[in-house]
């Protein structure tokens, strides 16, 4: 059975969520992808995080060569987050032979082809699945099982926290200030919610849905954006008024002429439309293509397990061809 040496970069919520996960299903793992593995090195600023997933404290290392240069390492889970230092490891990784897997948005909606260009030079794989939607595989069904569609439309709630703040403000008459201070004692929304709230996250990932749907790339700060800080409680009672709910959309469309249009903005969708029913912290993805008509992916889309799951189910697509 060959064995396959994974680095970690970052022990935060993902890169703890995939260390989980790898140790509880390794049976499981090993046994679909005729693969052992060792988690060899992992890149953790305080060392104290490893002790509440049980790892041993000799796995930890403060240098991200140790992982991105080592000779001892074959697959590279990229989880510190940010453009920079991630994007410039996840290059070396890559040049290096070693594939990469990481959930990092930003990262990707600002080098998706640099990063594809490493992963070609240095004979590797990129995969970018849980950028998107957490734990919904949406990603891979745009990429493989979809691939044969010319695909016409994209839309998307992405983003949990707005999401969360939106349904609490809609369906309890709560106020935006004390919603947002709910969704950050539970853990849906960051200290600094900015990127949330002002649609940033949006973009990041609504560019990566158009390079994958479309084979087009947009910068995320080319795409119109819009966040939710001006969306008052009349505006929320007006749209029920009228049948509707208000989200926060990630939107593209190609329209006949092939002219691709785009956006980030709350939209009003009348409860008919399925992603109407889409409450919460939870995210979908609603894609239309010319053979398979109307398809839309539901699920956790944040969360140190559902985001980790879409990283092991990276790590094991490449397991299997190594």
């Amino acid at each position: 059975m060959k064995k396959i040496n994974i680095g970690i970069l970052g022990f935060g919520t993902v890169g703890g969520g995939t260390y989980d996960i790898l140790i509880k299903n390794r049976e499981l793992i090993e046994r679909r992808t005729g693969c052992s593995y060792e988690i060899k090195k992992i890149l953790v600023r305080n060392p104290e995080r490893l002790k509440a997933h049980g790892v041993d404290s000799s796995l930890a290392t403060d240098s991200a060569r140790d992982i991105i240069e080592g000779d001892d390492i074959d697959l590279v889970v990229e989880a510190i987050g940010g453009t920079e230092p991630a994007t410039d490891w996840m290059l070396t990784a890559l040049k290096n032979g070693k594939s990469v897997v990481t959930p990092n948005k930003a990262a990707v909606a600002a080098n998706l082809h640099k990063l594809k260009a490493a992963a070609k030079e240095g004979g590797a794989e990129i995969r970018i699945e849980a950028c998107v939607g957490g734990g919904i595989p949406a990603l891979t069904a745009i990429t493989e099982a979809l691939s044969g569609n010319e695909f016409s439309e994209v839309l998307g709630i992405v983003n949990g926290t707005t999401n969360y703040i939106l349904t609490k403000m809609g369906d309890e008459g709560l106020p935006y200030d004390e919603v947002l201070k709910d969704a950050q004692a539970k853990g849906f929304a960051e200290a600094d919610p900015t990127a949330d709230v002002e649609g940033i996250d949006c973009a990041n990932k609504l560019s990566i849905l158009m390079s994958l749907s479309f084979d087009k790339y947009v910068a995320p700060e080319d795409i119109p954006t819009e966040g939710i800080t001006n969306i008052s409680m009349e505006d929320l009672q007006r749209a029920k008024e009228k049948g509707c709910k208000i989200k926060l959309i990630s939107k593209a469309a190609l329209d006949e002429s092939g002219h691709l249009s785009y956006e980030v903005k709350p939209m009003e969708l009348p409860k008919s439309h399925p992603l109407c029913g889409v409450d919460s912290e939870f995210n979908a993805i609603y894609i239309t293509g010319d053979a398979v008509g109307e398809v839309m992916f539901y699920g956790k889309g944040a969360g140190a397990l559902p985001t980790g799951s879409a990283v092991v189910g990276d790590i094991i697509s490449i397991m299997k061809k190594l």
